[in-house]
């Protein structure tokens, strides 16, 4: 059972209930898309054997198990309990890698235990971030080291902005939401992000903004049932109740957007990812 009743109770919902069923079904094509931005935080988190590293925002243990790896020693916390039992049962035969239902701004960690936390689009949806912060720092030993991935800003990330156009041109504009609150984009803009490190007890905070190409598994009918299912596109059909026609409408202008990012027969959508780094103190 969860142990979430606070204030991410809501996120909790919507990840076990909503979109962590349909990830947990879309796992690999999910993987294979987001690959680039996964290698590229474990390449500037250095992490090395023996380090105990928390993983926050774990989802269905991708990002764990390649953590684990490199250390043999790494804590998955999820709020998702559809994307835990998954991690679980592909972590069966691995030892020291353990998976929690946590939601890490209030989950009473072991004190200054970790070497690293790591995480790839997980620390976006905090209700309180800055208590999320302080909250994980916490659980930090002394100078070690976060390593984070998120999305940068929207209009430098067509995988977003083109699948919203592609229904709005059908259903029409979603209301208007505040880009700061819970979401993807919440830590697009490091002037916002980097005083939160740093009002967590945690130094050196700095950003590296990177563009790097999703590619995914499949050709653009693929990438299109991918996009209906997770992200901008199912919020508005379930918000408009869109039909099987507007639906189909919808799937046609995904592939005609995406066309444009198709070469010798391989689909590159240029992302920009916000790599936040920083050590406790």
């Amino acid at each position: 059972m969860s142990d979430i009743a606070g204030p991410n109770a809501d996120q909790e919902e919507f990840w076990s209930k909503s979109a962590g069923p349909k990830w947990v079904a879309l796992q690999r094509e999910m993987d294979h898309l987001l690959e680039p931005v996964l290698s590229g935080m474990l390449a500037r988190a250095d992490l090395q054997k023996g380090q105990r590293v928390l993983d926050i925002g774990c989802g269905a243990g991708t990002s764990s198990l390649r953590a684990h790896d490199l250390t043999q020693n790494v804590v998955g916390a999820d709020i998702s309990q559809p994307l835990l039992e998954l991690a679980r049962r592909r972590a069966e035969d691995r030892q020291n890698l353990e998976f929690v239902d946590a939601d890490a701004e209030t989950h009473p960690f072991p004190p200054a235990h970790f070497d690293h936390l790591v995480s790839r689009f997980g620390t976006m949806f905090f209700a309180n971030s800055q208590a999320a912060f302080t909250n994980m720092a916490n659980a930090m030993k002394s100078d070690a080291s976060v390593t984070l991935a998120c999305w940068g800003q929207i209009e430098a990330n067509p995988y977003f902005k083109r699948a919203a156009k592609a229904a709005r041109d059908v259903l029409g504009p979603m209301p208007r939401s505040d880009p700061d609150a819970p979401g993807p984009f919440a830590f697009r803009d490091p002037s916002r992000v980097l005083p939160i490190l740093a009002h967590a007890g945690l130094k050196h905070e700095r950003v590296e903004i990177k563009t790097l190409f999703l590619i995914p598994a499949g050709g653009l009918e693929s990438l299109a049932r991918l996009c209906m299912s997770i992200g901008p596109i199912e919020s508005a059909i379930r918000h408009f109740e869109a039909g099987e026609d507007d639906q189909q409408k919808i799937r046609q202008n995904l592939m005609s957007e995406f066309s444009r990012f198709e070469e010798d027969g391989e689909i590159r959508i240029p992302a920009e990812i916000n790599f936040y780094s920083a050590t406790k103190h």
